[in-house]
Order: structure tokens, then C-alpha cells, then sequence
């Protein structure tokens, strides 16, 4: 066997190494959601039969439906509002930059050095105070303007035709005209990988849900889970159910987009 053969058989093995211990988690959490706590407990890696038994004890004990609305409301429209609002900026830095805008940009991106518990209060007084606690709203704030988002839209405004800009403006299209109708459309695959990050974060968030949503109407998956581990007894078969059923939207829409997140993620760093 020569060498090229021996470094090309090492490399697919690594990878099929890489590819098990990310997959793994997934698969072993989706096979303890069928089985008892003590099966969980001990370690068991094959499908039991208690799926149904699992869900029903959750749902009982849950509102596990709600939970899921809440999370799929708070994530859909955090993604909207973010990418309306970041590509209208991202936009905006590029096409019409200069010397003030660009040390602007610069400001924005050291603005993500800050933690996140940094400004957590100050953020909770404020909505506090506007009334906003338990509220979609309270929970889009903080994410509606990023300056990873925004910056990731301005690096894809670089490699926007110029030409078509200067066509659109000579049949008489607005700035905002050539934004929704021609700029948008060809740079959906940045919109993609926007929508796709901007989602996930915020399906996954635990602080700030945890901080602003105060009423049982409000919980989320996040918090949620969390209550399953909080007693004094933990059925961890119902656990892992409550956890597989929240990873599941995210898992299923970057399956299906992956290959346009992929591009959106070149189109920006290229």
C-alpha cells in the first residue's frame, strides 16, 4: 500500500471518528427518550418500549405543547425582525460607506467583546419598566440588532453588482426598491445563514428567557428542561424525551438548509 493510500484510509477514518462522537450525543439521547430512568441510568444503548409511557408522563406534568408555541413564536420572530433589521444596516454600512460609517462599523463590532451578563440587568430594568416582562417582545430586543449579523451582511453587500445598483437607479427604482427587490433575492443564501444562526440562538436562549419570562404562560423549552432536572427525583427517560423533542425544529431546518447556509457562509468570507 503506498503512502498516498495509507494518509487517504487515515484521514476517512478520522473523519468517521469526528463524524461518531458529534452524532453519538444525538443518537444516544434519542434512544434513552424510549427508555426508563434506570435503563438511562445504567447506561442502556438499545430502544426499549417506553416512548409512549415517557411522553404521557411529560405531557401530564407539562405543558409541553405551550412550552413548544412560546419557543417557536420567540425564535420566528427574533429571526424576522433580526434579519430585517441587520441587513438593513449591513446593507447601508457598504453601499453608502464612509470614513464615519466604517468607524461606526468598528464600534459595533468591539460591542461584541461586551458579555451578554454584562448588560443583562440594565436590559431587564429597562424592559421592566416598559412593561414588557413575559412578553415576545422583551425577549426580541436584545436580538434584534447584532453586530455579527450586521457584519455578515455587509461582507456579502461587497460582492453585490454595482451594475446592477447603477441599472436600477437609471429606470428610476428607489433605494429601498432595489433593496427588497434586488438585493434581497440574490443574496438569499446569506439570508439563509442569518436566519439560521439568528434561530437557533434563539430557541436555544436560557438566560434572558429565565430572566424576563415570570409566568407559567411565558416558559419556553429551555426552561422547561430545566424544570425536569429540578426536583428531588429526576426521571431522566423523561428528560431525554423533553430534550429530543427540543433539538428536533433545529436539527430539521439545518438539515434541510444546509447546503444554502454553506453558501452564505463562503458568499461572506470569500
Amino acid at each position: 500500500m503506498t503512502k498516498r493510500r495509507i494518509g487517504t484510509v487515515l484521514k476517512y477514518v478520522f473523519l468517521f471518528a469526528m463524524s461518531f462522537l458529534s452524532i453519538f450525543p444525538l443518537v444516544w439521547m434519542a434512544i434513552s427518550a424510549t427508555n426508563r430512568s434506570v435503563d438511562v441510568v445504567s447506561g442502556r444503548l438499545l430502544p426499549g418500549t417506553y416512548l409512549v409511557e415517557n411522553f404521557r408522563n411529560l405531557a401530564s406534568t407539562h405543558r409541553i405543547g405551550l412550552a413548544m408555541w412560546n419557543s417557536f413564536r420567540n425564535a420566528v420572530t427574533a429571526t424576522i425582525a433580526s434579519l430585517v433589521v441587520c441587513s438593513l444596516a449591513g446593507y447601508g454600512f457598504e453601499i453608502y460607506h464612509d470614513k464615519g460609517k466604517d468607524f461606526l462599523m468598528r464600534l459595533l463590532l468591539l460591542s461584541m467583546m461586551i458579555p451578554f451578563a454584562a448588560i443583562m440587568i440594565p436590559l431587564f430594568m429597562m424592559v421592566g419598566r416598559m412593561g414588557l416582562l413575559n412578553t415576545t417582545t422583551a425577549f426580541v430586543l436584545p436580538t434584534v440588532s447584532t453586530a455579527f449579523l450586521i457584519f455578515l451582511f455587509r461582507q456579502s453587500a461587497r460582492y453585490f453588482p454595482q451594475d446592477v445598483i447603477e441599472a436600477a437607479r437609471l429606470e428610476g427604482m428607489s433605494e429601498l426598491g432595489i433593496f427588497f427587490r434586488m438585493y434581497i433575492p440574490i443574496m438569499r443564501s446569506t439570508y439563509v445563514t442569518a436566519g439560521i444562526i439568528t434561530f437557533m440562538n434563539a430557541w436555544n436562549s436560557y438566560l434572558w428567557p429565565l430572566i424576563i419570562m415570570q409566568s407559567k404562560e411565558s416558559i419556553v423549552m429551555p426552561l422547561l428542561i430545566s424544570n425536569l432536572i429540578a426536583g428531588y427525583v429526576t426521571d431522566y427517560g423523561m428528560v431525554m424525551l423533553g430534550v429530543t423533542l427540543s433539538v428536533l425544529p433545529t436539527v430539521i431546518i439545518f438539515l434541510l438548509l444546509q447546503n444554502s447556509f454553506a453558501e452564505g457562509i463562503l458568499s461572506s468570507v470569500r
